[in-house]
């Protein structure tokens, strides 16, 4: 019987391994990549008009494979409300005998022009908690950055924006956030931040934000002078742009075959963004194509809209491609606070992001080891000639820097499904990010070994006959706990 058992095991896998040979064709699937990464999107960048193109193109592909839409959303669309800021012109602050100025020691980040002398009140981390017995209308709020325990650049600009709305709320003429993390140096913040900005606009139907700034005190000597008593500023802000945007996550489901597991979902999700335009190179090419980051993995959810609609498996399917990501994970937090489907029912996600690759033996899933189906991963690799491994490079905290964190913080066991690399050394920088990161440079018979094992390591996930969970210990096995109600 075990013989038998054994013979029947091996020959399943090998026919889900010859429908997906069959079903994803190298030509149909690298026509979507190209068109992905085409010049035509001008990067995909969220704020600009092109992204709706791309948007559309996912959804029609789809609609066109069977994928359906959520009763929830009643089309393929998510609608997501952003706000575009740009820098102000002019930007200074004159706290005591002190003049701060925007791109130096001071960031602008949002809100209107803004002229004149405003009160301070130092609020601790600008928690609920934190204004107790604080009036704090028509006055600026002084807060410390991030939270006690929330200090990576995504919690910063996520915290960030939590305050600024408790702090219009409250009644506030702005928001100040001290910056004090030696681990982010203030030169990159910078060069990151000062630039136009897309954040989530958390009062969509609401008037405009209140103004929202960082400043330098990494000894945390000017807010504790600002305790002692200095306790007024002098503004001056002009230049300020700001408007508000729609952007869109792409979602549709199959239904599992299973009458018990198809109410649980696997998750198979990618970021669709990328970086859009910026300056001419040597050759004249400004255009941000992100072959690598992340079409590739966007190509990998449609080919699974594909595969999936025609060989469902026990559990439902959910696809998602995230708007956003690039600008702080955006799309996929708001997907994860409001979610079109009790996040209960989403048992696992495989999300896809990348930097490149530098080992086409093999593909680094950032999170291997955490999660009971790990096995399965590196089973469906494996039948593709490949081997997964774990992140090689724990340092950079590539785990909690992609959209899968979002879901791995509500309990969701979520790792991340990458190209192969073995570090983040010079092959990979050279398209990270990079004007070079296209098609035509991609190592397209690697392309599809990664597609295909990515759909059957989804397949026999999906497929299990025991929900997956975190392995004991696990920072996020709490959260699962409470999120399905595990004991």
């Amino acid at each position: 019987m075990i013989a038998v058992l054994a013979l029947w095991g091996h020959e399943n896998a090998l026919a889900q391994k010859t429908a997906i040979d069959q079903q994803i064709q190298r030509e149909e699937a690298v026509s979507h990549f190209r068109f992905l990464a085409s010049d035509e999107l001008k990067g995909r960048d969220p704020a600009r008009p092109e992204m709706d193109i791309a948007a559309k193109y996912i959804a029609e592909q789809f609609q066109r494979y069977g994928a359906k839409a959520l009763d929830e959303a009643g089309n393929y669309f998510q609608p997501v409300p952003f706000r575009y800021s740009a820098p102000p012109k002019k930007g200074e602050l004159r706290i005591g005998n002190q003049t701060l100025t925007h791109g130096e020691d001071l960031l602008v980040l949002d809100g209107p022009d803004i002229q004149g002398n405003f009160d301070l009140v130092v609020a601790g981390y600008g928690l609920e908690s934190d204004y107790t017995g604080k009036d704090v209308a028509g006055k600026m709020v002084v807060v410390r950055v991030g939270q006690p325990n929330r200090l990576s650049p995504s919690d910063l600009f996520a915290a960030g924006r939590e305050k600024l709305a408790l702090a219009k709320e409250k009644g506030a003429a702005g928001i100040i956030e001290m910056y004090n993390v030696p681990t982010t140096p203030w030169s990159l913040l910078v060069n990151y931040l000062n630039k136009p900005q897309l954040t989530l606009d958390y009062d969509p139907d609401g008037s405009e934000a209140i103004p929202y700034v960082w400043v330098k005190d990494l000894s945390g000597e000017l807010i504790q002078q600002i305790s002692d008593g200095h306790a007024s500023v002098e503004a001056h802000v002009s230049g300020k742009q700001n408007r508000k945007i729609t952007g869109k996550n792409v979602i549709a489901y199959i239904e599992g075959t299973d009458t018990n597991l198809k109410n649980e979902y696997i998750m198979l999700s990618a970021h669709y963004d990328h970086l859009g335009v910026g300056n001419p190179n040597a050759e004249g090419d400004s255009i941000y194509n992100g072959a690598r980051d992340n079409a590739v993995g966007t190509v990998a959810v449609i080919n699974a809209a594909k595969f999936f609609a025609q060989h469902p498996p026990k559990r439902s399917v959910l696809l998602c491609a995230w708007t956003a990501e690039e600008k702080g994970l955006l799309g996929s937090g708001y997907f994860a606070n409001n979610p079109l489907l009790p996040l209960r029912q989403i048992i696992y996600n495989l999300n896809i992001d990348n930097a490149g690759y530098n080992d086409t033996s093999i593909v680094t899933v950032v999170g291997l080891g955490r999660t009971s189906v790990d096995p399965l991963i590196e089973a469906a690799v494996s039948e593709y000639g490949i081997r997964a491994i774990a992140d090689p490079s724990p340092e950079q905290g590539l785990y909690d820097r992609s959209d899968n964190v979002n879901f791995a913080r509500k309990g969701i066991p979520a790792p991340t499904f990458s190209l192969g690399f073995t570090a983040f050394d010079d092959k990979i920088a050279k398209h990270y990010h990079q004007l070079s990161d296209q098609v035509d440079n991609f190592d397209l018979d690697y392309a599809m070994l990664y597609w295909k094992s990515y759909l059957l390591s989804a397949q026999k996930i999906a497929n299990a006959s025991e929900q997956p969970k975190w392995k004991t210990g696990d920072k996020y096995e709490e959260a699962a706990k409470n999120l399905y109600g595990l004991e």
